[in-house]
């Protein structure tokens, strides 16, 4: 039996914009396909994360990007799905047969996406061109200037052109000015410090504002200080404040006791998603993203015994796992701007301690890197239970409003 589960990279357009995400089938260490068959990886794909699961979810409301080969196809797998939420990745192919023209054809006419995968620009694909929405191109096999020579051949067919294992921005800047519109690898998770530069006064104080929020003893009096000096966070109080109140009349006197009808736990949840999205830009948001969703998922796994000492930190700590890519500044410099527990500035800066492990774990997990299946082990937690919370945490990110 194959213990499994999903993970999932984002796929960006030129304006940095998240248009999908490549679900990623796991049963191993490696991030790789399984070695096993390839229909049967999809079937379980299918069952485990539709049925069971929730690929919506995982997505957040973007398209699922899915491996199909042609046996998957032939056996209308895509079918389970609504034409609207995914694109059907065509795998595995050396050439284009009358067969997998057929059956690129079907699914084209009944409304679906499809993206070929590994394409060389042989123009032996030119006759899947009527049919294809996306062409995908590994940057490492292939020369992307190349591209110039397909170019106009894709062009009377309104084709996107994706890029896969983008490791830098400036690779991506070079790609997008070759012809590409699609963008996938680990490029946006690797930060572009900039050398000398100090905090905004804003950002400085967005994160003095989520250091207070938890401040261990919890003081309702700081935090609403801090908030009641920016307008759009005490309108925000305000609004959260009238949501939990629906069927009940509350008149509210001050910010403080708006932040203590709250209750702590909502505050500091509230406080969180606020003073991050004040953080975030354009070209920052999927990161801010993935720190919610792994800070979530944190919180969720700290519930087990073997993390009661690091519980309380779980959540702020996977909160803040990405501030050196949306500051552009070193960890350790960002923490010695936050009077936060040590525990929290290890697991940060270095990974280290039993919350770096956990830190490691989570982020490891959603994006399928290498490690994630010994830490699973390493740590005694089971997968599947691991999975269902990692749709939560996506299911709970997708909807706040950031």
């Amino acid at each position: 039996m194959y213990n499994t589960y999903i993970a999932r990279q984002a796929i960006f357009d030129a304006k940095n914009n998240t248009i999908g995400y490549e679900l990623l089938f796991r049963d191993s260490p490696e991030n790789s396909f399984p070695a096993i068959d390839k229909n049967i990886a999809t079937a379980k794909l299918i069952i485990q994360n539709h049925i069971h699961g929730d690929i919506k979810a995982i997505c957040m409301g973007k398209r699922a990007f899915i491996n199909f080969t042609e046996h998957c196809l032939i056996n209308k797998y895509p079918l389970m799905f609504d034409k609207d939420s995914i694109v059907i990745e065509i795998v595995g192919h050396k050439t284009a047969s009358d067969r997998l023209i057929k059956i690129v054809k079907f699914y084209h006419n009944k409304g679906y996406r499809i993206a070929l995968n590994d394409y060389d620009l042989a123009e032996k694909w030119d006759v899947l061109f009527p049919y294809i929405s996306v062409l995908k191109i590994d940057v490492e096999q292939q020369n992307p200037k190349q591209v110039f020579k397909a170019l106009s051949r894709m062009r009377p067919f309104n084709i996107k052109l994706a890029a896969e294992k983008v490791e830098t921005r400036f690779q991506r800047q070079s790609l997008a000015e070759v012809g590409f519109n699609y963008f996938q690898g680990y490029f946006y998770h690797i930060p572009e410090i900039i050398e000398g530069q100090t905090l905004a006064p804003m950002k400085a104080q967005m994160l003095n504002l989520i250091s207070e929020t938890f401040k261990e003893p919890f003081s309702f009096n700081a935090v609403s200080t801090i908030i009641g000096h920016d307008v759009n966070l005490s309108v925000g109080l305000l609004k959260m404040v009238n949501n939990v109140a629906v069927g009940t009349r509350v008149e509210i006197t001050s910010l403080k006791q708006a932040a203590a009808y709250l209750g702590e736990d909502s505050l500091k949840q509230f406080v969180s998603i606020l003073a991050l999205s004040k953080l975030t830009s354009d070209s920052t948001d999927e990161i801010a993203k993935q720190s919610l969703i792994a800070g979530k998922l944190m919180s969720s796994i700290a519930v087990h015994q073997q993390f009661k000492e690091v519980r309380d930190f779980a959540f702020i700590t996977g909160l803040l796992s990405s501030m050196e890519v949306l500051l552009s500044m070193p960890m350790a410099d960002i923490m010695a701007t936050m009077p936060l527990a040590d525990p929290i500035k290890d697991a940060l800066v270095g990974q280290q301690g039993q919350l770096g492990e956990l830190l490691k774990l989570a982020t490891s997990f959603i994006e399928g890197a290498n490690d994630a299946d010994d830490l699973i082990v390493k740590l005694a937690l089971d997968k599947e239970a691991l999975s269902q919370e990692f749709v939560k945490a996506s299911k709970w990110c997708a909807n706040l409003d950031i």
